[in-house]
């Protein structure tokens, strides 16, 4: 059974002596000062692992585990450090999804600490986005995601509060080098970001993008996360950091309120679950598509078929897109937040409807999904993985890049701009429909894609994985999890391997750049309408067990960091 500690005022008890917090922020300082961005020394595989957008995230995780602490230690650890050194894509101020594999119990965990809407939303202005920059604070739903982390750690996690907020603090406190993804979205966006003071006293020092390497602290984000490792997410949800986000999205046009902020809670979920091939596979449910694609999919394709068809064939790629656009329609005609509409997963799900599905796909045509505007970004998938069989698949985000661009002018904090998830009318009316179950309204999730996942076989977990990119995070965690199910691709090769994403107008599907033109021409005399991806920023996470060791691996798009111990 994992070990959980009694916890008193919000601060973990246990046998071994305390350290002052200022004494954690040392150590934490200490293994900081001996990191370079790269992590270039790292071993393949282990008894431990994590995967994540950034070496310094990856170094936390192991970090946690080695000094005693179990896989739910290391992911809250390293989310907290990814939203300091990689701001872009996550923060404390946005939320996520989390699963987990409990290798004691053999049972999953699943939780939801995803953004809500405010109670005093209005939703009319959502039918007329993009908003201008001066009602920009309306996207901002409630922060989940410290809530999140602390319910997580409490319920599962081995080590005390303060020693996994602890190099967070010591990053924003003492610096941390600009890694490569950083400096590019500082330079590449440098125009946007500068607009947002907090963003530009941070980020953009002499009024320039901070190049790659330049050591950059943030003093007013790590006061507010020394106040979190202190008090617990009361110092977040209430009193004068609480204030300050209120007064901050007020500034800019938007309506939260210090109720919204007080009332706050994640969510505990039943995962959705499918047998594959030997396989069980535990994927988010509703507020989440992404599970529901990626189950839909596994239950249209069996594995002989696609190994007739042959790894990354056009052919291949043609079925398992028909799958996908199908799971895209079923999103926008069926999925809301379940607390707020009925979703009926068991009749979305059911063998005889989809055996239909199957009926209707074939090698020698293709079905258009209509055109709506369905826009994600951001987010940062990390896994970890520890000796007693505790895995953990965790996604977290401020949705697009560096949220709604609004930072608490006393906190620090980068907020999200996750309510630009839920659906305007105009975009279901090809659909036939009316109005969205997806549509904005008061306390409500917006959908999401993120799909953190977990494959067990015979009780043990043997694949962990979930992705970044916004919608591009279902096609993304398919694609590899069908890599390697079917095809026993290596953890090394599923994260380089070129990829397809399911854009949701115009062309019907796109391309990464460097596709042969034998391959167009095959997609395109099966009906295909083929595009290149216009971005390359939508990246995966996973760790694989290998000969009873942990291989992770981490995307090279995003440039992140993958080792084990």
């Amino acid at each position: 059974m994992l070990q959980v500690a009694h916890q008193r005022n919000g601060q973990r008890t246990g046998r071994r002596p305390r350290l002052s917090l200022a004494a954690l922020i040392l150590l934490a300082i200490g293994t900081l000062v001996v990191t370079t961005p790269e992590l270039r020394a790292q071993r393949a595989r282990g008894r431990t692992a994590a995967a994540t957008e950034h070496p310094l995230a990856t170094r936390a995780a192991l970090d946690q585990m080695r000094a005693g602490g179990n896989a739910i230690d290391a992911a809250v650890a390293a989310a907290l450090v990814g939203g300091v050194v990689n701001p872009t894509s996550s923060g404390i101020g946005g939320g996520g999804f989390v699963l987990v594999w409990l290798g004691a119990d053999c049972k999953p965990y699943l939780l939801d600490f995803r953004e809500i809407a405010p109670l005093g939303l209005d939703a009319a202005p959502f039918e007329r986005r993009p908003l201008p920059h001066a009602q920009r604070g309306r996207l901002v739903g409630v922060p989940g995601e410290v809530r999140g982390l602390f319910e997580l750690h409490r319920k599962l996690g081995r080590r005390k509060w303060v020693d996994v907020v602890a190099p967070a603090l010591a990053h924003a406190r003492s610096g941390f080098p600009v890694g490569r993804h950083l400096a590019s979205m500082l330079r590449s966006h440098s125009r946007t970001l500068r607009r947002e003071p907090g963003l530009a006293a941070v980020f953009y020092p002499g009024g320039r993008p901070a190049a790659l390497g330049r050591r950059l602290t943030n003093p007013k984000l790590a006061a507010t996360l020394e106040r979190i490792a202190n008090e617990g997410p009361s110092a977040l949800y209430e009193g004068s950091v609480a204030a300050d986000i209120v007064d901050s999205v007020s500034a800019a046009g938007g309506q939260l309120a210090l109720d919204d902020l007080r009332h706050y809670r994640p969510v505990e979920r039943k995962p959705l679950h499918v047998r594959w091939e030997g396989y069980d596979v535990y994927t988010m449910p509703p507020p989440s598509a992404g599970g529901m694609m990626l189950v839909q999919t596994l239950q249209l394709f069996p594995r002989d078929r696609l190994r007739r068809v042959g790894f990354n064939t056009a052919a291949y790629q043609h079925l398992v897109a028909e799958g996908m656009r199908a799971a895209v329609a079923d999103r926008m005609r069926y999925l809301g937040d379940p607390d707020h509409v009925q979703v009926d997963i068991k009749r979305l799900l059911a063998p005889a409807r989809m055996q239909l599905r199957r009926q209707s796909i074939a090698l020698d045509r293709t079905h258009a999904i209509p055109r709506f505007g369905l826009e994600e970004g951001g987010t940062h998938h990390l896994v970890t993985a520890d000796a007693g069989g505790n895995w953990v698949s965790l996604t977290t985000t401020v949705n697009r890049l560096f949220g709604a661009k609004v930072t608490g002018a006393q906190s620090g904090i980068v907020l999200n701009d996750e309510l630009d998830d839920f659906t305007r009318q105009q975009d279901v009316a090809p659909f036939g429909m009316s109005e969205s179950p997806n549509r904005p309204r008061p306390g409500a999730r917006p959908v999401s894609s993120m799909t953190p996942t977990v494959v067990v076989q015979n009780g043990r977990a043997v694949l962990a994985l979930g992705g970044s990119g916004g919608t591009a995070i279902a096609t993304n965690v398919t694609q590899l999890l069908l890599s390697r199910l079917t095809f026993g691709r290596s953890p090394a090769a599923l994260v380089k391997q070129r990829r397809f994403y399911i854009p949701t107008e115009g062309a019907y599907i796109w391309l990464e750049r460097g596709a042969a033109r034998a391959h167009v021409a095959d997609l395109e005399r099966r009906g295909e309408i083929v595009g290149t991806v216009p971005y390359t920023a939508s990246a995966v996470q996973l760790i694989a067990v290998e000969n009873g060791l942990k291989v992770p691996a981490a995307d090279p798009r995003k440039h992140g960091s993958a080792a084990a111990r």
